[in-house]
Parts: structure tokens; C-alpha cells; sequence
């Protein structure tokens, strides 16, 4: 069941949650136990679903206003997970929580700390 109700504020902590979990899933983890763990790489997919769920639902003004965040990027990667799931390459998806997600966590939260002003 969908809920397109939820607030821009709400999904962007959606988003922030996943990242959050994603960084708990990968505390001490070398590169090499990410590739061969399938319970913490399962695991992490799922939260880019998340974040890419959420950002497909958040308002055009919020993104409009927030140019800066890959926001149409974030949303393919969520496809590419959703509907290529067997052509995941697993060096990209770590690049992407290693080297983007930390760049996008402090966006998410500067967004929200725009919205409490």
C-alpha cells in the first residue's frame, strides 16, 4: 500500500534512516567482506530501495529548491536495483555508499535544517 501523503520532512528522515543503517551495516567492514557477505549486501540494497523510494515521492518544490542533490540519479539507482537485480555490480554499489552516501547525508540534513528555519 502506498502512502504519497507522507511529508517532504518525513521522507527525508526516511532517507537519513537508510543511510544511517547502511553505515551500521558497513562499521568495520573492509571492502572484500562487503563483496562476500550477502546478508550485509541484501541489506544495503534494500536501503537504497529506501532512500530512492523516498526521494521518487518528495515534492518537485523541495527538489527544485534543493538543485545541488542528485535527486533523478538516486532515483535510477533505485530502478537498476529494483528491475536489474541479477546485473548488480557489487564495486559499484560499494563506491556508491562509501564515496556518495556520506556527500548526501549532509545534504539531506542541511535540507532539514532549512525546513526547522
Amino acid at each position: 500500500m502506498r502512502n504519497n501523503k507522507l511529508s517532504d520532512r518525513v521522507r527525508l528522515l526516511h532517507i537519513i534512516d537508510a543511510i544511517l543503517d547502511i553505515e551500521l551495516y558497513l562499521t568495520n567492514l573492509t571492502r572484500d567482506e562487503f563483496l562476500s557477505n550477502s546478508l550485509v549486501k541484501s541489506a544495503t540494497l534494500m536501503q537504497i530501495v529506501i532512500i530512492g523510494e523516498a526521494t521518487a515521492n518528495l515534492s518537485a518544490e523541495t527538489k527544485s529548491l534543493n538543485k545541488e542533490v542528485a535527486w533523478r540519479q538516486i532515483k535510477g539507482t533505485r530502478n537498476i536495483i529494483t528491475h536489474e537485480y541479477f546485473g548488480i555490480d557489487y564495486e559499484i554499489v560499494w563506491n556508491i555508499v562509501r564515496q556518495e552516501l556520506p556527500a548526501l547525508k549532509e545534504q539531506i540534513q542541511q535540507i532539514l535544517r532549512q525546513m526547522e528555519e
